[in-house]
Protein backbone atom coordinates (compact mmCIF):
# COMPACT_ATOMS: atom_id res chain seq x y z
CA UNK A 1 0.00 0.00 0.00
CA UNK A 2 1.69 3.27 -1.07
CA UNK A 3 1.34 6.07 1.31
CA UNK A 4 1.82 9.63 0.50
CA UNK A 5 3.68 12.26 2.19
CA UNK A 6 3.28 15.86 2.77
CA UNK A 7 4.78 18.50 4.45
CA UNK A 8 2.75 19.82 7.15
CA UNK A 9 0.06 22.82 7.33
CA UNK A 10 1.45 25.83 7.65
CA UNK A 11 -0.27 28.88 9.81
CA UNK A 12 -1.66 31.92 7.78
CA UNK A 13 1.42 33.58 8.76
CA UNK A 14 3.76 31.30 6.70
CA UNK A 15 3.06 30.89 2.82
CA UNK A 16 5.86 28.86 2.14
CA UNK A 17 9.19 26.89 3.46
CA UNK A 18 12.50 25.14 2.00
CA UNK A 19 13.42 21.76 2.18
CA UNK A 20 16.65 21.89 3.70
CA UNK A 21 17.49 17.93 4.25
CA UNK A 22 16.50 14.85 3.18
CA UNK A 23 17.43 12.19 6.36
CA UNK A 24 16.37 9.33 3.99
CA UNK A 25 16.51 8.85 0.56
CA UNK A 26 14.30 6.92 -1.92
CA UNK A 27 14.63 2.89 -1.18
CA UNK A 28 15.43 3.33 2.39
CA UNK A 29 13.63 1.29 4.84
CA UNK A 30 11.91 3.66 7.67
CA UNK A 31 10.09 3.39 10.75
CA UNK A 32 6.82 4.47 11.80
CA UNK A 33 7.66 8.47 13.16
CA UNK A 34 11.12 8.49 12.21
CA UNK A 35 12.16 11.68 11.20
CA UNK A 36 12.64 11.38 7.24
CA UNK A 37 13.24 15.46 6.49
CA UNK A 38 13.50 18.89 7.67
CA UNK A 39 11.56 22.02 6.26
CA UNK A 40 12.93 25.51 7.04
CA UNK A 41 9.87 28.20 7.33
CA UNK A 42 10.81 32.08 7.77
CA UNK A 43 10.24 31.20 12.05
CA UNK A 44 11.41 27.61 12.37
CA UNK A 45 12.34 24.18 11.27
CA UNK A 46 9.39 21.57 10.94
CA UNK A 47 10.12 17.99 11.25
CA UNK A 48 8.13 15.67 8.76
CA UNK A 49 7.96 11.89 10.18
CA UNK A 50 7.26 8.71 9.09
CA UNK A 51 3.53 8.31 8.80
CA UNK A 52 3.97 4.52 8.87
CA UNK A 53 6.70 1.98 8.65
CA UNK A 54 8.13 1.27 5.13
CA UNK A 55 9.99 1.68 2.26
CA UNK A 56 10.72 5.58 0.93
CA UNK A 57 9.69 4.51 -2.61
CA UNK A 58 9.68 8.23 -4.38
CA UNK A 59 10.31 11.61 -2.96
CA UNK A 60 8.91 14.12 -5.27
CA UNK A 61 11.20 17.00 -3.87
CA UNK A 62 14.68 17.76 -3.38
CA UNK A 63 16.70 19.63 -0.75
CA UNK A 64 16.36 23.57 -1.54
CA UNK A 65 13.11 23.11 -3.08
CA UNK A 66 10.36 25.43 -2.03
CA UNK A 67 7.69 23.71 -0.13
CA UNK A 68 4.11 24.80 0.02
CA UNK A 69 1.29 24.13 2.96
CA UNK A 70 0.48 20.20 2.82
CA UNK A 71 1.81 19.92 -0.17
CA UNK A 72 2.89 15.70 -1.10
CA UNK A 73 6.84 15.62 -1.17
CA UNK A 74 7.28 12.12 -1.26
CA UNK A 75 5.66 7.83 -1.05
CA UNK A 76 5.93 5.56 1.20
CA UNK A 77 5.57 1.71 0.79
CA UNK A 78 4.30 -0.24 3.97
CA UNK A 79 3.81 -3.30 2.26
CA UNK A 80 7.76 -4.03 1.05
CA UNK A 81 9.82 -5.17 4.34
CA UNK A 82 13.55 -3.96 3.46
CA UNK A 83 15.73 -3.51 5.72
CA UNK A 84 19.34 -3.57 6.51
CA UNK A 85 20.74 -6.27 9.17
CA UNK A 86 23.53 -4.56 10.64
CA UNK A 87 21.16 -1.34 10.69
CA UNK A 88 18.35 -3.14 12.20
CA UNK A 89 20.25 -4.53 14.87
CA UNK A 90 21.62 -1.17 16.05
CA UNK A 91 17.92 0.28 16.13
CA UNK A 92 16.98 -2.44 17.91
CA UNK A 93 19.99 -2.54 20.67
CA UNK A 94 18.60 0.93 20.98
CA UNK A 95 15.67 1.12 21.26
CA UNK A 96 15.17 -2.08 24.18
CA UNK A 97 18.53 0.39 26.10
CA UNK A 98 16.07 3.29 25.69
CA UNK A 99 13.20 0.96 26.98
CA UNK A 100 15.59 0.25 29.91
CA UNK A 101 16.92 3.45 30.90
CA UNK A 102 14.11 5.61 29.92
CA UNK A 103 16.79 7.80 28.69
CA UNK A 104 15.29 10.39 26.13
CA UNK A 105 17.84 10.41 22.62
CA UNK A 106 17.24 12.92 20.35
CA UNK A 107 16.66 12.26 16.22
CA UNK A 108 19.79 13.69 15.02
CA UNK A 109 21.87 11.79 17.90
CA UNK A 110 20.04 8.26 16.80
CA UNK A 111 20.29 8.55 13.42
CA UNK A 112 24.14 9.37 13.83
CA UNK A 113 24.68 6.95 16.37
CA UNK A 114 23.57 4.40 14.03
CA UNK A 115 24.94 5.43 11.09
CA UNK A 116 28.41 5.29 13.15
CA UNK A 117 27.61 2.08 14.47
CA UNK A 118 27.74 3.45 18.23
CA UNK A 119 26.18 1.54 20.99
CA UNK A 120 23.63 4.20 22.77
CA UNK A 121 24.16 2.71 26.18
CA UNK A 122 27.89 3.79 26.94
CA UNK A 123 26.57 7.33 25.53
CA UNK A 124 26.31 10.26 28.33
CA UNK A 125 23.68 12.94 28.00
CA UNK A 126 24.12 16.26 28.64
CA UNK A 127 20.56 17.53 28.05
CA UNK A 128 17.42 17.91 30.07
CA UNK A 129 16.64 15.17 32.17
CA UNK A 130 19.82 13.48 30.55
CA UNK A 131 18.64 13.75 27.09
CA UNK A 132 21.53 12.50 24.28
CA UNK A 133 22.27 14.87 21.88
CA UNK A 134 23.81 14.94 18.55
CA UNK A 135 26.48 16.93 20.69
CA UNK A 136 26.90 13.78 22.91
CA UNK A 137 27.23 11.24 19.95
CA UNK A 138 29.67 13.48 18.14
CA UNK A 139 32.03 13.84 21.69
CA UNK A 140 32.03 9.68 22.43
CA UNK A 141 32.91 8.92 18.50
CA UNK A 142 35.78 11.26 18.84
CA UNK A 143 37.07 9.89 22.34
CA UNK A 144 36.99 6.66 20.30
CA UNK A 145 40.16 5.37 19.59
CA UNK A 146 39.52 4.32 15.97
CA UNK A 147 37.89 7.96 15.51
CA UNK A 148 40.78 9.15 17.16
CA UNK A 149 43.30 7.74 14.54
CA UNK A 150 41.29 8.59 11.88
CA UNK A 151 40.83 12.44 12.60
CA UNK A 152 44.46 12.08 13.25
CA UNK A 153 45.40 10.52 10.31
CA UNK A 154 42.95 13.44 8.62
CA UNK A 155 44.16 15.94 10.08
CA UNK A 156 47.89 14.79 8.90
CA UNK A 157 47.33 14.32 5.14
CA UNK A 158 45.78 18.00 5.52
CA UNK A 159 48.90 19.01 6.62
CA UNK A 160 51.49 18.07 4.42
CA UNK A 161 48.61 18.93 1.50
CA UNK A 162 49.05 22.84 2.81
CA UNK A 163 52.66 22.36 2.33
CA UNK A 164 52.49 21.20 -0.92
CA UNK A 165 50.43 23.80 -1.84
CA UNK A 166 52.39 26.47 -1.02
CA UNK A 167 52.10 29.33 -1.38
CA UNK A 168 48.30 28.97 -0.04
CA UNK A 169 46.02 30.54 -2.42
CA UNK A 170 43.30 33.40 -0.63
CA UNK A 171 39.42 31.69 -1.36
CA UNK A 172 36.05 32.84 -0.45
CA UNK A 173 33.29 30.28 -0.22
CA UNK A 174 29.81 31.60 -1.13
CA UNK A 175 26.92 30.19 0.45
CA UNK A 176 23.79 31.53 0.34
CA UNK A 177 21.14 32.36 3.12
CA UNK A 178 18.88 30.14 5.04
CA UNK A 179 15.50 31.16 4.63
CA UNK A 180 15.59 31.60 8.78
CA UNK A 181 18.32 33.98 8.15
CA UNK A 182 17.06 36.12 5.00
CA UNK A 183 13.99 36.56 7.22
CA UNK A 184 16.02 37.88 10.44
CA UNK A 185 17.75 40.39 8.34
CA UNK A 186 14.59 41.41 6.65
CA UNK A 187 12.58 41.50 9.67
CA UNK A 188 15.68 43.53 11.13
CA UNK A 189 16.07 46.14 7.92
CA UNK A 190 12.75 46.75 8.35
CA UNK A 191 12.59 47.81 12.32
CA UNK A 192 15.31 50.08 11.54
CA UNK A 193 13.17 52.08 8.86
CA UNK A 194 9.59 51.78 9.96
CA UNK A 195 9.48 52.77 13.57
CA UNK A 196 11.16 55.50 15.59
CA UNK A 197 13.48 53.33 17.94
CA UNK A 198 15.36 54.55 20.87
CA UNK A 199 16.89 53.14 24.17
CA UNK A 200 17.25 53.84 27.69
CA UNK A 201 19.93 52.55 30.23
CA UNK A 202 19.89 51.92 33.40
CA UNK A 203 22.10 49.89 35.63
CA UNK A 204 20.79 47.25 38.91
CA UNK A 205 22.95 45.85 41.86
CA UNK A 206 21.99 42.16 41.59
CA UNK A 207 23.02 41.95 45.18
CA UNK A 208 19.24 40.85 46.74
CA UNK A 209 18.56 38.29 43.63
CA UNK A 210 22.21 36.66 44.11
CA UNK A 211 21.64 36.39 47.47
CA UNK A 212 18.29 35.12 47.26
CA UNK A 213 19.05 32.78 44.58
CA UNK A 214 22.15 31.44 46.49
CA UNK A 215 19.88 30.99 50.35
CA UNK A 216 16.95 29.24 48.65
CA UNK A 217 18.57 27.27 45.22
CA UNK A 218 18.89 24.11 46.78
CA UNK A 219 15.33 23.95 48.41
CA UNK A 220 13.64 25.68 45.59
CA UNK A 221 15.20 22.98 43.43
CA UNK A 222 14.19 19.97 45.92
CA UNK A 223 10.22 21.42 46.03
CA UNK A 224 10.04 21.92 42.07
CA UNK A 225 11.65 18.79 40.53
CA UNK A 226 15.22 19.80 40.19
CA UNK A 227 14.03 23.16 38.35
CA UNK A 228 16.82 25.81 38.97
CA UNK A 229 16.22 28.94 40.08
CA UNK A 230 17.95 31.84 37.61
CA UNK A 231 17.60 35.22 36.33
CA UNK A 232 15.48 35.09 33.86
CA UNK A 233 12.66 33.72 36.00
CA UNK A 234 13.11 37.17 38.32
CA UNK A 235 13.05 38.98 35.43
CA UNK A 236 9.72 37.93 33.30
CA UNK A 237 7.88 38.38 36.56
CA UNK A 238 9.66 41.79 37.46
CA UNK A 239 8.75 42.50 33.53
CA UNK A 240 5.34 41.27 34.32
CA UNK A 241 4.84 43.77 37.48
CA UNK A 242 6.10 46.50 35.36
CA UNK A 243 4.14 46.43 32.31
CA UNK A 244 0.75 46.06 34.54
CA UNK A 245 1.52 49.44 35.84
CA UNK A 246 3.09 50.92 32.39
CA UNK A 247 0.37 49.26 30.19
CA UNK A 248 1.89 51.69 27.05
CA UNK A 249 4.94 49.59 26.92
CA UNK A 250 2.55 46.23 26.64
CA UNK A 251 0.54 47.44 23.87
CA UNK A 252 1.18 47.91 19.93
CA UNK A 253 0.23 50.27 16.84
CA UNK A 254 -2.01 48.95 14.34
CA UNK A 255 -2.14 51.21 11.39
CA UNK A 256 -3.88 54.58 13.44
CA UNK A 257 -4.86 52.42 16.56
CA UNK A 258 -3.37 51.54 19.26
CA UNK A 259 -3.66 48.07 20.97
CA UNK A 260 -3.39 47.54 24.40
CA UNK A 261 -3.44 43.96 25.30
CA UNK A 262 -4.85 42.77 28.36
CA UNK A 263 -2.62 39.81 28.77
CA UNK A 264 1.43 39.58 29.13
CA UNK A 265 2.56 37.07 26.30
CA UNK A 266 6.48 37.27 26.86
CA UNK A 267 9.43 36.22 24.27
CA UNK A 268 12.26 35.22 25.80
CA UNK A 269 15.40 35.18 22.97
CA UNK A 270 17.11 31.99 22.25
CA UNK A 271 20.05 32.11 20.09
CA UNK A 272 20.23 28.72 18.11
CA UNK A 273 22.56 27.53 15.07
CA UNK A 274 20.31 28.84 12.77
CA UNK A 275 19.76 32.03 14.16
CA UNK A 276 18.09 33.53 16.98
CA UNK A 277 14.40 32.95 17.53
CA UNK A 278 11.93 33.95 20.18
CA UNK A 279 9.35 31.64 22.00
CA UNK A 280 6.76 33.06 23.66
CA UNK A 281 5.91 32.13 27.14
CA UNK A 282 1.82 32.39 27.48
CA UNK A 283 0.09 34.06 29.79
CA UNK A 284 3.06 35.11 32.33
CA UNK A 285 0.69 37.17 34.45
CA UNK A 286 -0.68 34.05 35.82
CA UNK A 287 2.81 31.73 36.30
CA UNK A 288 4.40 31.32 39.38
CA UNK A 289 8.41 31.89 38.80
CA UNK A 290 8.54 28.01 39.36
CA UNK A 291 6.41 27.80 36.23
CA UNK A 292 8.37 30.44 34.29
CA UNK A 293 11.60 28.68 34.95
CA UNK A 294 10.11 25.30 34.03
CA UNK A 295 8.62 27.08 30.79
CA UNK A 296 11.69 29.28 29.66
CA UNK A 297 14.24 26.08 30.12
CA UNK A 298 11.42 23.87 28.07
CA UNK A 299 11.13 26.20 25.26
CA UNK A 300 15.29 26.64 25.30
CA UNK A 301 15.63 23.17 25.14
CA UNK A 302 13.32 23.06 22.34
CA UNK A 303 14.39 25.85 20.26
CA UNK A 304 17.89 24.25 20.14
CA UNK A 305 16.81 21.15 19.12
CA UNK A 306 14.79 22.68 16.44
CA UNK A 307 11.38 21.27 18.12
CA UNK A 308 9.48 24.77 18.09
CA UNK A 309 6.20 25.01 16.83
CA UNK A 310 4.77 28.01 15.10
CA UNK A 311 2.63 28.09 17.48
CA UNK A 312 4.99 28.95 19.88
CA UNK A 313 6.64 31.30 18.22
CA UNK A 314 3.66 33.43 16.76
CA UNK A 315 2.54 36.80 19.12
CA UNK A 316 4.12 38.15 22.24
CA UNK A 317 3.64 41.64 23.64
CA UNK A 318 7.07 42.12 24.95
CA UNK A 319 10.34 40.65 24.85
CA UNK A 320 13.47 40.02 26.94
CA UNK A 321 17.00 38.97 25.50
CA UNK A 322 19.96 38.37 27.28
CA UNK A 323 23.55 39.09 25.87
CA UNK A 324 24.89 38.94 29.50
CA UNK A 325 25.45 34.90 28.86
CA UNK A 326 27.90 35.71 25.91
CA UNK A 327 29.58 38.46 27.74
CA UNK A 328 28.11 41.43 26.41
CA UNK A 329 28.05 44.61 29.10
CA UNK A 330 26.08 47.11 27.06
CA UNK A 331 23.68 46.94 23.79
CA UNK A 332 20.62 48.50 22.08
CA UNK A 333 17.94 45.33 21.24
CA UNK A 334 16.77 45.84 18.53
CA UNK A 335 12.48 45.71 18.03
CA UNK A 336 10.35 42.95 17.73
CA UNK A 337 7.61 43.83 15.89
CA UNK A 338 4.47 44.39 16.26
CA UNK A 339 5.85 44.66 19.92
CA UNK A 340 6.74 48.46 21.35
CA UNK A 341 9.48 47.63 23.28
CA UNK A 342 12.47 45.15 23.97
CA UNK A 343 14.30 44.79 27.48
CA UNK A 344 17.77 43.64 27.42
CA UNK A 345 20.13 41.77 29.91
CA UNK A 346 23.58 41.92 30.03
CA UNK A 347 27.01 40.33 31.78
CA UNK A 348 27.05 40.80 35.70
CA UNK A 349 30.29 42.84 36.90
CA UNK A 350 31.62 44.03 40.46
CA UNK A 351 32.17 47.18 40.25
CA UNK A 352 32.45 50.15 43.10
CA UNK A 353 29.73 52.81 43.43
CA UNK A 354 28.41 54.68 45.78
CA UNK A 355 25.94 53.70 48.54
CA UNK A 356 24.62 56.46 51.25
CA UNK A 357 27.89 58.25 51.06
CA UNK A 358 30.25 55.54 50.67
CA UNK A 359 32.19 53.24 48.14
CA UNK A 360 30.74 49.51 48.00
CA UNK A 361 31.75 46.89 45.49
CA UNK A 362 28.83 45.05 43.92
CA UNK A 363 27.42 43.14 41.10
CA UNK A 364 26.02 45.10 38.39
CA UNK A 365 24.23 44.75 35.37
CA UNK A 366 23.36 46.74 32.85
CA UNK A 367 19.99 47.08 31.37
CA UNK A 368 19.13 48.72 28.13
CA UNK A 369 14.92 49.54 27.23
CA UNK A 370 14.70 49.76 23.37
CA UNK A 371 11.41 51.36 22.56
CA UNK A 372 9.09 52.72 19.84
CA UNK A 373 8.94 56.40 20.22
CA UNK A 374 6.12 56.77 18.09
CA UNK A 375 3.74 55.30 20.99
CA UNK A 376 5.89 55.17 24.16
CA UNK A 377 6.79 58.53 25.65
CA UNK A 378 10.78 58.72 26.99
CA UNK A 379 9.17 59.00 30.32
CA UNK A 380 7.12 55.78 30.46
CA UNK A 381 9.86 54.26 29.45
CA UNK A 382 12.40 55.58 32.01
CA UNK A 383 9.86 54.76 34.45
CA UNK A 384 8.88 51.73 33.21
CA UNK A 385 12.56 50.89 33.16
CA UNK A 386 13.47 51.82 36.93
CA UNK A 387 10.39 50.18 38.20
CA UNK A 388 12.27 46.93 36.86
CA UNK A 389 15.52 48.17 38.56
CA UNK A 390 13.64 48.42 41.62
CA UNK A 391 11.71 45.30 41.70
CA UNK A 392 15.09 43.33 41.11
CA UNK A 393 17.24 45.45 43.87
CA UNK A 394 14.06 44.36 45.85
CA UNK A 395 12.44 40.81 45.34
CA UNK A 396 10.37 41.29 48.00
CA UNK A 397 8.51 43.82 46.40
CA UNK A 398 7.81 41.42 43.43
CA UNK A 399 5.49 38.90 45.60
CA UNK A 400 4.53 42.05 47.69
CA UNK A 401 3.33 43.52 44.38
CA UNK A 402 3.92 47.04 45.59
Amino acid sequence: MTIEIKAPSYPESVQEGTLVTWHKKTGDSVERDELIADIETDKVVLEVPSPASGVLVETLKSEGDIIRSAELIAKLDETIAKKDSDVEQIENKIESTQNSKEVPVNPAARKLAIEKGLDITQISGSGKDGRITKEDVVKFSLSNNSDKSEVLETESSIKLENISQAPAERQDRRVPMTRMRARIAERLLSVTQSTAMLTTFNEVDMSALMNLRKEFQDEFMKTHNGTKLGFMGMFVKASVEALKRFPIVNASIDGTDIVYHGYQDIGVAVSTERGLVVPILREAENLSIAEMEMGIANLALKARDSKLSIEEMSGGTFTITNGGIYGSLLSTPILNPPQSAILGMHAIQKRPIVIDGEVSVRPMMNLALSYDHRLIDGKDAVQFLVCIKQLIENPSKILLEI
